[in-house]
């Protein structure tokens, strides 16, 4: 990447801001083909926000983090498979964070409250049983994957998570991660959960959409894109209705922002769905991204003018990032045939190893 807009660091993952930590969880069992993602903040939480654009959300405790409310930080978000049943799973981070103390004091010492902001994403009945989805104790098993993994690790994507049962355009979707290093020493990252009506993938050419904004791009052989779209419509002619949707994304800094700031940056991260998701923010859809920052590095350098625009260079680099992750999203997952539906993975329709 340019000087511009910084450099690839790290694992090219949201663990790339320093004390972000992920964890993925699946729901066990013949039938389930779902799970739940959980980003884990470092002690004492992080400055969070979000902004919801699609027009059919599943949400909890979204309202906490109106910059006009009370709620200053928060201990962890939950992106989760299952739809609206699926918001359960918060309910098992909350009584994890409680047990350790974390989450908004509201009594006499160790008596708190956890705000556990969470998003759920359309998979039910996508590996046969209807009622295989996360619950409290997914979302449990997925923060204390998260506590167990160590500050800066590579973080896994593809099928998995919330992740595990997603699909986009009819093509398997799932995890994806990406982040930049700015020069002014500011990281920032983004995790995205890939489950769209829309294309990932622009059907005249077979080109993800989202490398478009990478790049020179080098469209697969028309006969090879020609057999993937043949394959591709036999797949979804033999999975019955276009499957439910919603794109989740978290996107992390380590920039010392206001809350105020945190929501413009969930907001313009949206941008990032946009370029690599078309169409995206359908009333079907209920994207939702979330902003989190951490706050241990000054968003201007020391010697640096202050002023206003600094926050623009983080703004731009949390779309590119999203951009990135959606790409990553569908290049890491695998295809997936069972009683729920025929999913191919992008990889597997363009013989891609």
């Amino acid at each position: 990447m340019s000087d511009r807009t910084g450099q690839l660091t790290g694992n090219d993952a949201l663990t790339d801001v320093a004390g972000l930590r992920v964890g993925h969880a699946r729901v066990p069992g013949g039938g389930a083909l779902s799970g739940t993602t959980v980003v884990l903040a470092p002690e004492g939480g992080a400055i969070a926000a979000v902004d919801v654009r699609g027009g059919g959300p599943g949400t909890r405790e979204t309202d906490a983090l109106d910059p006009r409310n009370l709620v200053q930080r928060v201990d962890a978000v939950v992106l989760t498979g299952g739809s609206a049943y699926g918001l359960d799973a918060a309910s098992g981070v909350m009584a994890w964070l409680e047990k350790r103390g974390r989450g908004v004091p509201v009594g006499s010492p160790g008596q708190v409250v956890p705000v556990v902001p969470a998003a759920c994403l359309f998979d039910l009945g996508r590996g046969g049983d209807w009622r295989a989805r996360p619950g409290a104790a997914t979302g449990r098993a997925a923060v204390e994957t998260a506590a167990r993994t160590p500050v800066g690790a590579p973080v896994p994507t593809g099928c998995v998570g919330a992740g595990t049962g997603a699909v986009a355009g009819g093509m398997k979707g799932g995890v994806g991660t990406a982040s930049v290093r700015l020069p002014s020493g500011v990281t920032v990252g983004a995790l995205v959960v890939v489950n769209a009506v829309g294309d990932a993938v622009d059907p005249r050419t077979g080109v993800p959409y989202g490398r478009y904004f990478e790049g020179p791009v080098t469209p697969p052989a028309p006969e090879v894109h020609a057999e993937a779209q043949r394959r591709l419509a036999a797949a979804r002619a033999s999975s019955g209705p276009p499957p439910l949707n919603t794109t989740l994304a978290v996107v992390g800094t380590d920039a010392e922002l206001t809350r105020a700031q945190a929501q413009k940056l969930a907001g313009t991260a949206h941008d990032g769905i946009a370029r690599a998701v078309r169409p995206v923010h359908l009333l079907s859809d209920g994207d939702t991204v979330f902003a989190l920052a951490t706050g241990t590095v000054p968003l201007t350098p020391a010697g640096a003018p202050a002023g206003p625009l600094a926050l623009n260079d983080v703004l731009a680099a949390g779309a590119d990032c999203v951009s990135r992750a959606v790409v990553g999203a569908m290049l890491a997952a695998e295809g997936f045939s069972g009683p729920g539906g025929v999913f191919p993975s992008y990889r597997e329709l363009y013989d891609i190893n």
